[in-house]
């Protein structure tokens, strides 16, 4: 929730040409916290100073050629002690970026690995359905039995065996 309301404010302050990079700076330190734990340290520690955290910023965003209202924000965030949702507020700010192009990401789950054929029909069927471009990922989770679980946004459509047999399940217990 929080970092949904700062990847907003983020998104109004900036142009269209700004988003992209905003993006991938968003996302190139949200790999730094990740891959980084010194860089987590660092920036959740109350032992350094807000200078110091300050200046840790300002050089990562110089490295990447973030936009000068992206060090801005950045401030902002150290100011409230927020920084620790730069995670959140990176996939919240992506989300955004994606539905101004008209693009919805979908995560599709099957039993088995989808060949390219059957990978491009779930594409176009799930662009039919939808009525916007799709950017579909694909994974494997074997104990889905068969079929397909499908996750728009915070929606999941599951048609898998295992998803009808906890439905069954549930059915049975209810009485």
């Amino acid at each position: 929730m929080i970092g949904r309301r700062y990847a907003s404010a983020l998104f109004q302050l900036l142009d269209e040409s700004g988003i992209a990079s905003a993006r991938n700076a968003l996302g190139a330190l949200t790999q730094g916290l990740e891959d980084t734990p010194a860089l987590k340290h660092v920036l959740a520690s109350p032992v350094f100073t807000f200078e110091e955290k300050q200046a840790v910023l300002e050089e990562l965003c110089q490295r990447m050629q973030a936009p000068p209202v992206m060090r801005d924000f950045l401030n902002q965030l150290l100011k409230n002690n927020r920084a620790v949702f730069l995670p959140e507020i990176s996939q919240a700010f992506a989300t955004l970026a994606d539905r101004q192009k008209g693009i919805q990401k979908v995560r599709v789950s099957s039993a088995k690995a989808l060949d390219s054929t059957e990978q491009e029909q779930v594409k176009r069927e799930l662009t039919q359905t939808i009525g916007q471009k799709v950017e579909v990922a694909f994974d494997v989770d074997p104990h889905l039995i068969a079929g397909l679980k499908i996750y728009i946004g915070s929606r999941v459509f599951d048609n898998t065996v295992l998803g009808h047999l906890a439905g069954m399940q549930d059915q049975l217990t209810k009485g």
